[in-house]
């Protein structure tokens, strides 16, 4: 797979653009434009259509790139050096791959897409101040129609996505593919690695008395009621429940025996006949109403409503003196941090291991610094190996409030990498590597056989895949 411009990398990940689709149709012609041109200002010009490619069943409108660029500011990401041409081939290749993964019988849910929707308008309302301000801004007729295109564009997106993952799912390397892939780096060619830290956390959770956790259930089984009355599972989700992933789309998710859900919630979706609601369903993240709404095989969908028990404020006070009284413990050396943990912590996914977080990327326990969350870089960025945070507050949205105080247990400078030392690093850049030739290889073999067609006037733009196929 080739290059495009390092200035869009992020951006390009995770990028909004609002644009439709319609049937193939010819190109007009009009004079070259070089591969430096920038957002055009009106010239009163009328161009049919404002087409500008055409890739498979999907084309490509003029309107499309000035709507890149709004999004690029949007985001605050440079513009200057960025060329009309350069976000042309970007949304060719979008197309390319969500024309296949249509070919290939690939298929995104509505539901998936109005979650994503919802999730985007939420940014954009919180960047710009409304949502009649965000109409305004991508200049769109009204809420409605930005909806429509917006819904078509993720739609596209989540194409490409599950297209992209199809083409590289089955892709692996050797031990001996990451040995070769490492030798071809000499002196200073070798990767640099930034500072590493290990990080451990103690976790303590205000207790929940048993009448507030009776409050849930009982306000459960009312809506389970309900619903079994006739009322609307997707309603009643809607309105009550508490998971923020899953809420504006009816509670819903898919899920196998192998997706990543807490046991409790997936043995009971799992014992469940489709169109039966269990009972009360107690995790760590609260209670949970678990409705089957479809099975096939191997793959239910589910809908779900959360609700947490409120915490009391003497509860909340316990438990922060609890997290200041191990803090102390631990300082005047009674007990280590890491054992502290092992028999104080309420988190059991940190709890055996002493405390020390995983790197869900790697999973290793170090972490890249300048990579951290932000939340967790400001907490532990300047601390020396050793120390200690003061009790730290956490409001999490699925689990709600916990008290903690982390440690930096390991610092690991910057360096160049070492074989041995830094293996699993090495693996991934050689993997990416190997997916990214992969990815080459098909999409020009895909260009070959693809019905593709430029405007003339983008047809002098230097770009990094094939797309006139010269």
């Amino acid at each position: 797979m080739k290059f495009i411009n390092s200035k869009l990398a992020l951006f390009l990940v995770t990028s909004c653009m609002v644009f439709g689709s319609v049937s193939a149709q010819e190109i007009i012609n009009d004079e070259p434009v070089q591969d430096t041109v920038k957002p055009k200002a009106p010239t009163g010009k009328l161009k049919v259509d404002g087409i500008v490619a055409v890739v498979g069943d999907f084309v490509v409108l003029d309107s499309d790139i000035d709507m890149m660029y709004k999004e690029l500011q949007a985001q605050e990401v440079p513009v200057k050096d960025i060329t009309r041409c350069e976000l042309l081939g970007k949304l060719m290749e979008d197309k390319l791959y969500a024309h296949h993964a249509i070919q290939d019988s690939i298929i995104v849910s509505d539901i998936e897409v109005n979650e994503r929707m919802q999730q985007q308008i939420d940014y954009f309302v919180d960047q710009l101040g409304s949502e009649q301000r965000m109409v305004e801004y991508f200049k769109k007729r009204d809420l409605t129609s930005f909806k429509e295109e917006l819904f078509e564009m993720i739609k596209n997106q989540k194409l490409t996505e599950q297209m992209q993952k199809k083409i590289i799912d089955e892709v692996e390397v050797t031990p001996e593919e990451v040995k070769i892939f490492f030798s071809k780096f000499k002196g200073d060619e070798i990767p640099q690695f930034g500072a590493e830290v290990e990080i451990a956390q103690i976790v303590v959770k205000p207790e929940i008395s048993q009448e507030e956790k009776q409050k849930v259930i009982n306000r459960l089984k009312e809506i389970k009621s309900e619903v079994e009355a006739g009322s609307s599972f997707y309603s009643k989700a809607v309105l009550y429940s508490e998971d923020p992933g899953s809420r504006s789309s009816g509670g819903f998710y898919k899920m196998t025996r192998k997706t990543a859900f807490v046991k409790e919630f997936k043995d009971a979706a799992f014992s469940l006949d489709e169109g039966e609601i269990s009972d009360p369903v107690e995790t760590e993240f609260g209670y949970h109403l678990i409705y089957v709404e479809k099975i096939r095989g191997q793959e239910i969908d589910v809908r779900h409503i959360l609700m947490k028990p409120k915490v009391s404020k003497e509860s909340e006070a316990a438990a922060k003196k609890k997290i200041e009284n191990i803090r102390e413990r631990i300082l005047s050396g009674e007990i280590t941090f890491a054992d502290a943990a092992k028999s104080e912590s309420d988190e059991k996914e940190t709890r055996n291991s002493g405390g020390l977080l995983m790197n869900p990327r790697t999973l290793e326990t170090r972490f890249e610094l300048t990579k951290l969350p932000s939340e967790l870089y400001s907490a532990v960025y300047d601390l020396k190996e050793g120390e200690i945070t003061q009790p730290l507050l956490e409001d999490d949205p699925r689990t709600g409030k916990v008290f903690k105080i982390m440690t930096v247990a390991t610092r690991y400078p910057d360096h160049r990498a070492d074989f041995a030392q830094d293996y699993l690093k090495i693996k991934e850049l050689a993997l990416k590597e190997k997916q990214i030739k992969i990815i080459g290889e098909w999409s020009e073999e895909k260009i070959k056989e693809t019905y593709i067609k430029i405007a003339k006037e983008y047809q002098s733009c230097n770009f990094t895949n094939n797309w006139v196929k010269k």
